[in-house]
């Protein structure tokens, strides 16, 4: 998944475009995860960015196919920074 923000290029400029990623295992005591084991946070420069990276990008859907069968359950949040 963090492998993503470099090998996703933009179709433009032909760079990675993904301005940062991070990630790792749930370790919170408090339990109320719902099931989510794992968390990553990518960071796009803009919208159409995100929007490309989600439905053209082929890294993104390439890698997203490997997960078939993989993954129980999965809950996408898209938000602006700081934005309340």
């Amino acid at each position: 998944m963090l492998a993503l923000k470099d090998s996703c290029i933009h179709p433009t400029s032909q760079q990675p475009y993904i301005k940062s990623a991070s990630g790792g295992k749930d370790n919170s005591p408090e339990g109320l995860q719902n099931g989510i084991t794992h968390a990553f946070v990518l960071e796009f420069t803009c919208a159409a960015d995100r929007d490309y990276y989600i439905q053209s990008d082929p890294s993104h859907l390439a890698f997203v196919r490997t997960l078939d069968g993989l993954i129980e359950k999965a809950q996408v949040i898209d938000f602006t920074n700081r934005v309340f």
